[in-house]
C-alpha cells in the first residue's frame, strides 16, 4: 500500500515535469537570456521566497556565486532570505510584507533581475518585492504555480513568468527546482559556450 503510494508520487512528478517542459521551454529560454544579459553587463540577481522557496532562492544564488556543473568565474547573486538581522528588524518595524521589498530598494539597480519564487503566486512579501523591483527598473523572473495568483496581473510584458501548471505545492516545488537547474545550465551555456564543442 505504502509502496504503491510512493510510486504514484514519482509518476505524478514525472508526468508534470514532461507536461511543464512543453509549456515552459520557451519562457525558460527567455529567463536564461534575461539573466545572462544582466550578468554579462555587470548587473546582479536578487532572489527571494518563503519556506521551501527561500531554500530555492538560496540554492540558486549558491549555484551562481559558486558553480553549477563546471568551473567558471563567480556570478553576482544575492539571496534576500539569509540575513536574520535584516529580516527581523524589517519584519518588526515595518511588517513581514516588507522584508524583501526594502532589500530590493536598498540593493537593486536598473538592469538587475529579481528572481521571485512563490508557489501560490500570491505571497504578500514576494508581491511587494516585485513592486519594488519594478520601481527600480529591474526585470522580474517569477516562478509560481496554482494559476499564477496575484503575480499574473502584476508582471509586465518584459518580465518572465514561469507558472507550473499544478495546484499541489510539493509538485510545484519539484518543478521549480528543475527550472532553476535549467536556468543555471542555460546561463553557463550562454556565457561560456557548449563544453562539448571545446573538447
Amino acid at each position: 500500500m505504502l509502496e504503491s503510494r510512493i510510486r504514484q508520487q514519482f509518476e505524478e512528478s514525472a508526468q508534470l515535469k514532461l507536461h511543464a517542459a512543453e509549456l515552459l521551454a520557451e519562457p525558460v529560454a527567455q529567463a536564461i537570456g534575461a539573466i545572462s544579459n544582466a550578468l554579462s553587463n555587470g548587473a546582479k540577481i536578487l532572489a527571494c521566497g518563503n519556506g521551501g522557496s527561500a531554500a530555492d532562492a538560496q540554492h540558486f544564488s549558491a549555484e551562481l556565486v559558486g558553480r553549477f556543473e563546471r568551473e567558471r568565474p563567480e556570478l553576482a547573486a544575492v539571496a534576500l532570505t539569509t540575513d536574520s538581522s535584516i529580516l527581523t528588524a524589517v519584519g518588526n518595524d515595518y511588517g513581514f510584507e516588507q522584508v524583501f521589498a526594502r532589500q530590493v530598494r536598498a540593493l537593486g539597480q536598473p538592469g538587475d533581475v529579481l528572481l521571485a519564487i512563490t508557489t501560490s503566486g500570491s505571497s504578500p512579501n514576494v508581491i511587494e518585492a516585485v513592486r519594488a523591483a519594478q520601481e527600480r527598473d529591474m526585470l522580474v523572473v517569477a516562478l509560481s504555480g496554482k494559476g499564477g495568483g496575484k503575480l499574473s496581473a502584476l508582471l509586465s510584458d518584459v518580465d518572465v513568468h514561469l507558472c507550473v501548471p499544478h495546484d499541489r505545492t510539493a509538485r510545484i516545488q519539484e518543478v521549480h527546482l528543475l527550472l532553476l537547474h535549467c536556468i543555471c545550465d542555460g546561463v553557463d551555456w550562454t556565457l561560456m559556450g557548449n563544453p562539448e564543442e571545446s573538447t
